[in-house]
């Protein structure tokens, strides 16, 4: 298990990972990896100045393309595996979308309170029923390929391990940039990234921060179209646990709606639910938050702006008293 885990928020135009690395007493080199900008993953100039310390890029992008390419058989099942789970999370959606559609319906009818509070508990105990059995049928599609296939132990695939192994025995540190989140998860796992990495100390922002939970949640209050129902996308790294990470709140979050905040944050617990604007920071040491900064959205639907790692000066009798 990794003893430090250092998540941040979007960089932008004021980075900040050179301060957190500078912090932690990391001196370089670091690994980088960058997957989630997928073809672009190479151009890492602008992103290397920032950290202050040398770095390696183990163009994890690029290794899978050779695989990919060289592979027939094990592309075919891999094509065949992505394939599966994107059907499983579009079947998802739609049960969402049907259970949402109840939710707020049932939410604006004029009621005694107590009784709304009631079925305010159904309607999240069905999303995070839900939630589950997707995050279940993700995890057990991948441990039947990964036994089915063996990916450590395919030749190609091997040879990629033995050099990203070396690569990070010289390195202080891994650091893992944003960009597509699904693309970065799925190549950290298909070569073992983190485990090649062993108790080296970790850094992630945006989608890099995401991945490092135990638990996926893609969010946007103001999509550009479509539904704005949160839906999890798949079971993350693990190293930053009890978490789930919104990264760039200020553009995908209302802060204004209390009763989605607070529906929302009820959905996720006993996760805590941190939005991470530029500057915020969560940083894990051997699996426990030690310190943060950035707002935690509370079950009571109010916002936490001054959270800094500590319980929610907020609190709500929803969840007293009732398993999780």
């Amino acid at each position: 298990m990794t003893s430090t885990v250092v998540l941040l928020g979007p960089q932008g135009t004021a980075p900040d990972i050179g301060d957190a690395l500078a912090e932690h007493g990391i001196r370089g080199p670091v690994a980088l990896v960058r997957a989630g900008y997928q073809e672009r993953e190479a151009e890492d100039a602008a992103m290397v100045a920032t950290l202050g310390v040398p770095a390696v890029n183990l163009t994890l992008h690029a290794r899978s393309v050779s695989v990919f390419r060289e592979d027939g058989e094990f592309t075919a099942a891999y094509q065949a595996r992505q394939h599966r789970l994107r059907h499983i999370q579009t079947f998802y959606r739609v049960r969402l979308d049907k259970i949402d559609d109840a939710a707020r319906t049932v939410s604006v009818r004029y009621v005694e309170p107590e009784l709304l509070e009631q079925e305010e508990k159904v309607s999240v105990d069905q999303f995070r029923h839900i939630d589950a059995d997707h995050v279940d049928r993700c995890n057990a599609l991948r441990a039947m390929f990964d036994t089915r296939w063996r990916p450590a132990q395919r030749p190609l695939i091997a040879k990629h391990h033995d050099e990203i192994r070396a690569i990070l025995e010289t390195c202080d540190a891994l650091v893992i940039a944003g960009g597509h989140v699904a693309s970065l998860l799925n190549r950290l796992q298909l070569f073992d990234v983190l485990g090649l990495a062993a108790d080296k100390p970790v850094f992630g922002w945006s989608a890099g921060a995401m991945v490092l939970t135990d638990r996926i949640v893609l969010f946007h209050d103001f999509p550009p179209y479509g539904s704005d129902i949160a839906q999890v996308l798949d079971s993350g790294l693990g190293l930053a646990p009890g978490i789930v990470v919104l990264p760039d709140p200020r553009r995908r979050v209302n802060y204004k709606a209390t009763l989605g905040i607070q529906r929302f944050a009820r959905r996720m617990a006993p996760a805590t639910c941190v939005a991470m604007d530029p500057g915020a920071r969560v940083v894990f040491e051997n699996g426990s938050i030690v310190r943060a900064v950035g707002a935690r959205l509370t079950t009571s639907g109010q916002v936490d702006q001054d959270w800094d790692g500590s319980p929610s000066r907020f609190s709500s009798p929803f969840l007293r008293g009732v398993p999780l």
